[in-house]
């Protein structure tokens, strides 16, 4: 669905006006729609109709504990990275029992949180995770049930910052080591092998990738229950991406009916892990211009955002379409989008034809994920607030932190 749209000449979140928002709780704001996120997961949920299915929601996106009370009462599953992860989900009332542990560095408090919540699976990425998480559930009396995150060595051609499926990547567990190493999780009596989990990059564009890197993991499926370790489920991982900008992507029920027809009549669970896909096109930064700053060589439009309020052009150049809530008549100059940060990689977007003049609100948009869960407090910034519309109500989800808020926890010297 189309989350934001122009009504009266006016960008709208859903029926209620970017203005007002803005109006309401300040800039920068980030913006999202109930609506848009509800609809991305039931076209996951639609797309694996007929087969037993978990779409588990990458929390890394965007960790807001409205967001995940959504998806929970929605029967998403969830796919966590840290302990605080999981925190996040239980205060949101999302399941352990369907949450999975990923990640190359579980410490073994984030093991022992985790097994206490009872969680559903850890996705294993060492022998060294595997040796630890074993000797922490006989320390408590239980078994860990674990996957291997198998690396299938699949270029998925996207931002190498972001590919996680080739064998130079830090993630999982080399392609020829994997049975060797099922073998061992196998023999240990803490451990009790549930799955097989493959994850080969975000931001992915075409199918192709997925079905290479999903075919190689079959090949073990079938070799480990042909000598006698037949596996539950298969997490397909996630890595969908979306259009930012010009991109031509698959749907949702493209890719995946591409992927479920490979498993045939194989008896597994599919478990999957989305995230920028559900979230990422339901999401705004909303900023406002403070000043034009007009060059020989560039124009700049200094807005109150920043990159440590969005930091992936920053750090991957990514490309964030610019759209003024107001359209201004008049003609357009070439504008670079600069924050406040002392940085000179402190841009939102470059070369940006746009009629500008200072206090105009300006739309930031496809930043409902990697927005504020990599957002910091740099150059002593407060956080922006975030709001979910619903319809014609606006829902203040995280007010906006205070600068005192900052510095409330630190100690002087005595």
């Amino acid at each position: 669905m189309i989350a934001f749209s122009s009504r009266g000449g006016v960008l709208h979140a859903e029926s209620v006006s970017l203005e007002s928002i803005a109006r309401e709780f300040g800039t920068p704001c980030y913006v999202y729609s109930r609506a848009a996120i509800e609809s991305s997961y039931r076209e996951y949920a639609d797309a694996c109709a007929g087969r037993e299915a978990l779409v588990c929601y990458a929390v890394k996106a965007n960790s807001n504990l409205a967001v995940l009370n959504l998806l929970a009462r929605l029967g998403a599953g969830f796919d966590i990275v840290s302990g605080g992860e999981l925190a996040r989900v239980i205060a949101a009332g999302g399941a352990a029992g369907k949450t999975l542990f990923s990640g190359v560095g579980k410490t073994e408090a984030e093991m022992r949180q985790a097994l206490a919540a009872g969680i559903l699976c850890f996705n294993v990425e060492s022998e060294g995770e595997l040796e630890r998480l074993n000797a922490a559930a006989l320390s408590m009396g239980r078994r860990a049930p674990v996957s291997l995150r198998v690396n299938p060595d699949v270029d998925a051609l996207t931002h190498p910052y972001i590919s996680t499926g080739l064998k130079e990547n830090k993630f999982g567990i080399s392609y020829d080591d994997a049975p060797r190493l099922y073998r061992k999780a196998a023999s240990l009596a803490g451990l009790k092998v549930t799955g097989i989990d493959f994850h080969i990059g975000s931001q992915l564009t075409q199918v192709e990738p997925f079905c290479a890197a999903l075919d190689k993991v079959l090949e073990y499926v079938d070799r480990l229950a042909a000598g006698g370790l037949p596996l539950e489920h298969i997490d397909l991982g996630g890595g969908l991406g979306i259009r930012y900008r010009d991109e031509a992507l698959p749907s949702i029920k493209t890719y995946l009916t591409a992927l479920l027809e490979r498993l045939g009549s194989r008896p597994l669970r599919v478990l999957l892990e989305p995230g920028r896909s559900l979230i990422g096109n339901a999401g705004v930064l909303l900023t406002r211009v403070e000043y034009l700053k007009h060059g020989a060589d560039r124009n700049f439009a200094i807005v109150d955002a920043a990159m440590n309020d969005l930091m992936r052009p920053a750090l991957y150049e990514a490309w964030h379409d610019v759209i003024p809530v107001v359209p201004r008549g008049g003609p357009s100059r070439s504008y670079d989008i600069v924050g406040p940060v002392c940085e000179s990689g402190d841009w939102l977007g470059r070369d940006r034809q746009l009629a500008l003049a200072p206090g105009d609100l300006l739309a930031i948009m496809s930043a409902g994920a990697y927005g504020m869960s990599m957002s910091s407090n740099y150059n002593s910034r407060p956080r922006a607030a975030e709001v979910i519309v619903d319809g014609t109500r606006m829902h203040l989800a995280r007010p906006r932190e205070t600068i005192e808020s900052l510095y409330s926890t630190e100690r002087q010297l005595p």
